[in-house]
């Protein structure tokens, strides 16, 4: 493949490595939102991160997200997205996408046989995917992870 060039969405790419465990206690406890309720000193267990995360280890990505176009959608410059390229696309999934060999990172919106790629920010304008344009979905973001 070659090199690809990216609209600003994308920053980097990077490859889960399979059997890669991160486990780290869990609490048994449920943390309300609300009214503080007494705590519960007590570990439950372990939890392996990577279990919950990444349902396809051989065909997981990591990106780090750069640009503003998807805000709207919680997705920051700086943002880690998990990205899956064995998931299906489907209208109003959020992609990673190859558009005439620019990486962009946008929902996916299928209308009426059309193809849509949907920024999550005003400022930016929607593309019309049409016959002429090079267009492929390189894989679908499962999970955004982002520092508060």
């Amino acid at each position: 493949m070659k090199k690809l060039k990216t609209d600003g969405s994308i920053k980097a790419i990077y490859q889960s490595r399979e059997g890669t465990k991160v486990s780290r206690p869990i609490v048994g406890a449920i943390v309300p939102a609300g009214f503080p309720s007494p705590a519960q000193d007590y570990i439950e267990g372990m939890l392996d991160i990577s279990e919950h995360l990444i349902r396809h280890p051989s065909s997981t990505f990591f990106m780090y997200a750069d640009g503003y176009s998807m805000i709207g959608a919680g997705i920051q410059p700086g943002d880690l997205l998990i990205v899956d390229r064995s998931i299906e696309a489907q209208s109003n999934s959020i992609i990673i996408a190859i558009v005439d060999n620019e990486l962009t990172l946008k929902r996916l919106r299928i209308e009426d046989g059309q193809y849509w790629l949907i920024p999550e920010n005003e400022e930016f304008q929607p593309i019309h995917i049409d016959e002429e344009m090079d267009f492929i979905v390189w894989g679908v973001v499962t999970f955004v992870i982002h520092q508060l």
